[in-house]
């Protein structure tokens, strides 16, 4: 790996003249929108994750593909890095732009191009919604099962950048389960075809390699998606709790008995008091943790396991189990766990999510490893996470204004994670690494892999201009960071502006 390479990818750049990139665009790509004031461009100094914010030498708003296939022709040929946005919803500062380089957004590309109910597949292009998509095919009884809490929002080009799951993700997967083919393009220009409409397709998965890279491999231009038939019934448990402890158990408890369920969530009492405070989901604010566990299929296999899944959180030490009596009550508790991060929002003038999973079997252990690092850095924290698949989102509150109290957050998050993946886990599950968890790969893998990694990338984008400076560090920043695959340490972005 060259030194420029490395550099290219640590975010340390060249410098670059604004106005001869403006005039190059101008000149090459007609007709295309180009923000470049201070004005202009401050909404995009960052996405969903506000802590960090730059603002980039120029951002670029195309209408059709040939702008974009123009656009990162002319970002090559003057060796100018990219960050492509889609709706700026995700929470690791993976669309966080740079200083030195455009920022191509992609959110014009909003059109359902075609729906196959018969095929159960539609082709998308990637700034339409997630939910859209549900909503267009919903005349054929059919969805699409990966479901953000951002849904309403999030693009679908973000979420296979991401690799983004959901509440249902347990049983139905993530992005990368439910995409059939992606139409990709390269920064030298290539116009790549990965998947097909078949289910399978032979060779590597190159598929699922570009599900989740963060936009450093390449442009989604259009996604083919998998679509499936509604459940014809679906219901919903809550149980209560008098301990996180033995809500942690009963989720395992659910899965030995062979029960997948549709969703598997929990929450504590913090975000339960926030949730209930600002949806009036009906939720117990006295229980000091919950569980939602969703059954869906045929009538007679959903009371079956619903009368199962009844028993198994009694055993499991349920002070109670209310079962949802029609879709309005299902809907309203779910409406309280999607919108538990606007909710926490409200209670606290800040705070910063975490993305960590772990196996099943290590949830009682992490959460009180939580409430300990809670105390020792003194910041709260409301735990809410797809239980399931063990996918947790401890949020952790604290005040920007405080002096010192985002850098005592940021040190407990990664704390946090690396206790993840202390247990077995990951740093994450669906939120990507982007700027925010780019140290914490240190302690996940060793300067082998981050080599592959490297490896990887170089080979779809040798000049390293791709949203670089994320995702996979270099060993030179794993070496600062005090480890390669050690579980110590902490080194915050001193080069990032932040709030």
């Amino acid at each position: 790996m060259s030194i420029l390479y490395e550099e290219r990818l640590d975010g340390a750049l060249p410098d670059v003249d604004r106005t001869s990139v403006l005039m190059a665009l101008r000149e090459h790509v007609p007709g295309l929108e180009i923000l470049h004031t201070d004005e202009e461009i401050i909404p995009y100094e960052c996405d969903g994750l506000s802590a960090y914010r730059t603002r980039p030498l120029l951002v670029v708003l195309p209408k059709q593909m040939e702008q974009v296939t123009a656009i990162l022709a002319v970002c090559h040929r003057l060796r100018v890095p990219v960050v492509t946005r889609g709706a700026g919803t995700g929470l690791s500062g993976g669309a966080l732009p740079l200083e030195k380089g455009v920022l191509l957004v992609m959110a014009r590309f909003k059109e359902i191009l075609d729906i196959n109910p018969v095929g159960r597949r539609a082709r998308v292009q990637p700034g339409v919604r997630n939910l859209a998509i549900s909503q267009a095919v919903a005349p054929h009884n059919l969805y699409y099962a990966p479901d953000p809490s951002s849904q309403i929002a999030c693009s679908i080009g973000g979420n296979v950048a991401e690799n983004a799951g959901g509440v249902h993700c347990l049983k139905y997967g993530l992005t990368v389960h439910n995409l059939l083919k992606i139409e990709v393009q390269t920064l030298d220009g290539e116009a790549l075809t990965l998947g097909s409409d078949a289910l399978d397709s032979p060779g590597f998965d190159l598929l699922a390699l570009f599900t989740g890279s963060e936009g450093m491999l390449g442009v989604t231009t259009e996604v083919t998606v998998k679509l499936l038939p509604k459940p014809p019934v679906a219901r919903v448990l809550l149980a209560s709790f008098d301990s996180v402890e033995k809500a942690g158990l009963a989720v395992g408890d659910i899965i030995a008995n062979g029960i997948i369920p549709g969703g598997l969530e929990m929450m504590d009492n913090l975000s339960i008091r926030a949730a209930e405070d600002f949806i009036h989901a009906g939720y117990p604010v006295d229980a000091e943790a919950i569980l939602l566990c969703e059954l869906d299929g045929v009538e007679s296999d959903v009371q079956e396991d619903c009368e199962r899944v009844n028993d198994i959180l009694l055993k499991a030490g349920a002070t109670d189990v209310r079962l949802a009596q029609d879709e309005a009550e299902r809907v309203r508790f779910w409406a309280g766990r999607k919108n538990a991060f606007p909710a926490v929002g409200r209670i606290s003038p800040d705070y910063y999510c975490m993305d960590g999973t772990i196996p099943r079997r290590a949830l009682p252990g992490v959460l009180e490893g939580i409430a300990r690092l809670s105390q020792q850095y003194d910041l709260r924290v409301a735990n809410v996470f797809h239980a399931g698949d063990g996918n947790m989102h401890p949020l952790i509150l604290f005040d920007a204004n405080e002096p010192g109290e985002f850098a005592r957050a940021e040190e407990l998050g990664g704390k946090i994670l690396e206790l993840c993946v202390e247990v077995g886990g990951s740093i994450s599950g669906e939120h990507g690494i982007g700027r925010e968890k780019i140290n914490q790969m240190c302690a996940q893998f060793n300067s082998d892999e981050i080599t592959t990694f490297h490896a990887v990338k170089a080979a779809f984008d040798p000049d390293g201009l791709l949203n670089p400076g994320k995702n996979i560090p270099t060993l030179h920043r794993c070496a600062e960071f005090g480890a390669m695959h050690v579980h110590h340490g902490h080194l915050p972005f001193p080069e990032l502006e932040r709030f």
